[in-house]
Formats: structure tokens, C-alpha cells, sequence
């Protein structure tokens, strides 16, 4: 099967707890050229493939309406492609809600389902559709999405984040922090569940803490530049607080005695 690689945006939803992006999936070029040979048998197509790089890349630049055509052709060419109907469905919801257009809303969740009735375990689709049922008013609905998905996959970390982040964005930062701990538990090498920790903790005062889940996060994936950032900033931070707390107790750090000089040394 063909890798697959993120492409992201910035989302509208802002929360510091988080990293505050959706997602678009973006075939990655190289597995597409590198399954070339077996296009038939192992599935990958490089008309959907390649209209799901352009579809994505016209969302980054703003232009939904040509994205969404390009993801329309994925679908209707490569019907069993649950990231063609995500990046259709996201590309839909973003369009309703600068529209505020209930029908188009209702058809983005219609594809956000059937993306997940095709990959059920689907990350960002469950993230979407989370999202779309409390920009709709059903926050009671976008709970139970996310809560059954957990249930159903009782030993995986991604619905323990989801669910946290659905948490934390409604105001209750104390059970996320339970559900972020209950997934680093279920798996200790998930960088993006120490990522959301170390967030959720640095939104909350724990600078500590949250300076060693930044670095347990950057420890499992180094190519984070941004975990890297927030990784030096705490450290400026805490070293400031404990220069702070020195100068206040007029506590001096004892220094060495000066070198002799050259040559006057006595024996």
C-alpha cells in the first residue's frame, strides 16, 4: 500500500492545550512513484493520488471551491479511498461554515461517515466530524464519537487524544489531562500524545513538566522545529525563574579563587 504523508492547516480553533491544526491527507510522491509497478494489485491510483496532492495543495492556498472539485474526482474515481472522502468532507465543512450553508454541512457530515464506515480507526476523520457536531450544536453526539471510538479500540492512544482535545476545548482541562496520561500509559512512544501533554501542562503553570513531555515528544520525532522552540523557551523560562529566586534570598554563587600571576608565585 501507498505511504501517506499530512498536510496541515491552521485551524480557526485556537486552543493552547493543542496543536491548533486540522489536517488534510496528502499522498506522498515518492510511495506513489515507488508502487508505480503494482498500480492495479496494490492499489495505488495516480489520478486520485495525484488530484488529492493538487486538491490539498489548492486548500492551503485558500481556494475550497477548486480544492473540493479536485477531491470530487477522487471520490468518484477511487471509491474506496477514505482520504479522499475526508479531504472532501474537510474541504466541505470549511466552505459551510464561511457560507453558514446547513445543506453543505449536512453533506460534509454525510462524507466524514463514510469515510469512517471505509477506515473506521480514520484519526482526523474523527477529529472533523467531532468538530462539526459542536460547530452544529451537538456536543452530546460529538462526545459519544469519540468516547465509543475508545471503547472500541481499547488499547490505542489516538482516541484518548481526540478525546482529550474535545476536553480541553470545552473547558475541562482536568479530564484531558486524565485521558492525555491514560494515552501516554497505553503507548509510551507516541510523540504527539507527550506533545498534548506537554501543552495542556504548559497552559496550565507546570513549566516543569511540561519541559520534560516537550522533550520526551522531540526525543521520539526530531523533525518537530516548533516542539524544538518551546523545548528552549522553558528552559530560558525556568533558568529565569531560578535566577530570580537567588537574587531574591541574596544568594551568591560561590566562584574560584583567582589564578596566581605568571611568574610571582612563591615556593
Amino acid at each position: 500500500m501507498c505511504a501517506f504523508a499530512k498536510a496541515t492547516e491552521v485551524s480557526e480553533r485556537n486552543h493552547s492545550g493543542f496543536s491548533a491544526e486540522k489536517t488534510l491527507i496528502l499522498p506522498h510522491l515518492i510511495a506513489v512513484v515507488a508502487c508505480g509497478l503494482f498500480l492495479t494489485s496494490a492499489g495505488c491510483h495516480w489520478g486520485s493520488n495525484r488530484k488529492n496532492v493538487v486538491g490539498t495543495q489548492l486548500h492551503q492556498q485558500g481556494h475550497y471551491t477548486a480544492a473540493m472539485q479536485q477531491f470530487q474526482q477522487v471520490v468518484a474515481e477511487d471509491p474506496g479511498n477514505p482520504d479522499g472522502y475526508y479531504n472532501l468532507a474537510a474541504t466541505m465543512h470549511r466552505l459551510a461554515k464561511d457560507r453558514q450553508d446547513p445543506k453543505m454541512m449536512d453533506d460534509a457530515l454525510n462524507l466524514y461517515q463514510q469515510c469512517l464506515d471505509l477506515s473506521p480507526n480514520h484519526v482526523e476523520c474523527h477529529r472533523g466530524l467531532a468538530v462539526l457536531l459542536i460547530d452544529t450544536g451537538k456536543p452530546d453526539r460529538a462526545f459519544a464519537l469519540v468516547k465509543n471510538w475508545a471503547t472500541r479500540v481499547p488499547g490505542a492512544a489516538d482516541p484518548r487524544i481526540e478525546l482529550a482535545r474535545l476536553y480541553e476545548e470545552t473547558g475541562d482541562a482536568g479530564t484531558a489531562l486524565q485521558h492525555l496520561e491514560s494515552a501516554v500509559q497505553l503507548d509510551a512512544n507516541n510523540s504527539r500524545a507527550w506533545l498534548a501533554l506537554g501543552r495542556l501542562r504548559e497552559s496550565g503553570g507546570d513549566d516543569a513538566q511540561a519541559l520534560q513531555n516537550y522533550q520526551r515528544a522531540l526525543a521520539l520525532n526530531g523533525g518537530q522545529p516548533a516542539v524544538a522552540e518551546r523545548v528552549a523557551v522553558l528552559n530560558r523560562r525556568l533558568n529565569s525563574k531560578i535566577d530570580a529566586s537567588l537574587n531574591a534570598n541574596n544568594v551568591m554563587i560561590a566562584q574560584p579563587p583567582p589564578a596566581p600571576a605568571v611568574g610571582r608565585t612563591q615556593f
